[in-house]
């Protein structure tokens, strides 16, 4: 490809900002099939390292493959990452922070009529708690002392599992927590992941991870949340298989063959819209 992306892929003048040039980028690379680093950078008014980050991005996404000088559409097959260590919470509290934002605004339309509502552990779990602060019609149950402590003031009813507290992820589990939930049943659970594949739905943590099988046993619906940097990684616990799911609410489509195997699973894709 020659000469400097199209009018149609970029918007005219300088673009500000990651989620904007994300846009650009992928929209370039719809419309063209590939992406120049040099032309790509000077229209969107950035130096050759950020496009370079950003491209780097966009790769561990899964959204596209680099190369010398640019980027093309992704491979077929899209390499899984193994993560060994959890970031720390604050970290990952930052970590695509407007995406969590954009996903917890979508899941929130979901759960709205719910009257019996579990939430998980995790980040993106506490941003849509955030916004669940007028569902007074709700009985909330979670193993997350911060979400219990955000809503137990606001409107639902809260209650919380009674077991081990992890330090600093303040998460509530071990057999105690574990077998309270189990004689349950809830209209939506909302579980966090660190990761999901083709095998799969990981956590971290093995105490999280059995709450978060009694979530997908007990609830009617069972709403993943998981950002797009989640697509194609691995940790340490398998939490369950894809099918498990009803829902994966998230902020870009999965690579390929990530999201044919979503849909052959039965998986509703919710695609949460960028908030202003």
């Amino acid at each position: 490809m020659a000469g400097r992306p199209s009018g149609e892929a970029i918007a005219s003048g300088r673009i500000a900002g990651m989620e904007a040039r994300r846009e650009a980028i992928l929209g370039e690379l719809e419309a063209r099939g590939v992406v120049q680093l040099g032309p790509m950078a000077a229209a969107l008014g950035v130096s050759a390292m950020t496009l370079r980050r950003d491209l780097e991005d966009l790769e561990r996404e899964g959204l596209l493959a680099r190369i010398r000088g640019g980027a093309v559409r992704p491979r077929t097959s899209t390499p899984v990452v193994v993560d060994t260590d959890e970031p720390e919470f604050q970290r990952r509290m930052q970590h695509e922070a407007a995406a969590k934002e954009a996903i917890a605004a979508e899941a929130a339309r979901l759960v709205a009529g719910a009257r019996t509502l579990a939430l998980d552990v995790g980040t993106s779990t506490l941003y849509l708690a955030r916004r669940l602060t007028e569902m007074r019609q709700a009985k909330v149950f979670t193993n997350n002392l911060r979400i219990a402590q955000l809503l137990a003031d606001a409107g639902p009813e809260v209650y919380l599992a009674g077991g081990r507290v992890r330090p600093v992820e303040q998460a509530v589990g071990g057999p105690s927590a574990t077998a309270q939930f189990a004689g349950l049943w809830f209209d939506v659970a909302v579980i966090g992941v660190s990761g999901l594949t083709a095998e799969g739905f990981f956590d971290y943590s093995f105490e999280d991870a059995e709450l978060k099988r009694v979530y997908f046993t007990r609830a009617s619906r069972r709403v993943i949340l998981a950002d797009a940097s989640k697509f194609n990684r691995r940790s340490l616990v398998d939490v369950g298989r894809l099918g498990e799911a009803t829902d994966l609410v998230t902020n870009a489509p999965p690579p390929e063959p990530l999201a044919r195997q979503l849909a052959e699973a039965g998986v509703h894709l919710h695609l949460a819209q960028p908030q202003a």
